[in-house]
């Protein structure tokens, strides 16, 4: 279930970087919204980070030169949460397909490490800073919300900006 929830993200990311022009990308549709780039890189960062996190291994953003290809420092806590209009103009793909491609890496991490776990594993509480304490399972699920939910407001942006 979980490889089938996670392998509706990437087409979603798809549809909204698309044939979009790079300033259709960083448009916000108002002061203060988010933009294409952000909410797709945003998706993806958080996934990154939250999924490293439970791997117990380094991000794919610590590596190839991602942050670099989004101008921005590698710090592996930046991961969007927070972040005010001035920061999400900052996030500016060198192109379109980055934001693509750094989602890909990302994903094939993702479902690698899905594959590998089993029900009990699911089962297992890996934050107890939460009350009731979050288990393996309910992280996953919480990741897969945000970034269908970040990448449905992306795509209604595209439809948006396509309209002009």
């Amino acid at each position: 279930m979980l490889l089938e929830l996670y392998g509706r993200i990437p087409p979603l990311a798809d549809a909204a970087v698309g044939a979009a022009s790079p300033a259709q990308l960083t448009a916000a549709p108002g002061p203060g919204s988010n933009t294409i780039a952000w909410l797709v890189w945003h998706a993806t960062r958080v996934q990154d980070h939250h999924v490293a996190e439970l791997r117990g291994d380094d991000q794919v953003w610590a590596g190839g030169g991602w942050a670099q290809r989004f101008s921005l420092e590698p710090d592996p806590q930046n991961t969007g949460y927070g972040h005010g209009p001035d920061e999400v103009r900052r996030v500016v793909p060198s192109r379109p397909e980055d934001l693509t491609e750094y989602l890909g890496a990302v994903q094939a991490r993702t479902v690698a490490y899905l594959a590998t776990l089993s029900e009990g594993d699911l089962d297992e509480v890996v934050d107890r800073r939460w009350d009731p304490p979050v288990t393996r399972g309910v992280r996953l699920v919480s990741v897969a919300d945000d970034a269908l939910q970040h990448l449905g407001q992306a795509a209604y942006l595209r439809g948006l900006l396509a309209r002009g």
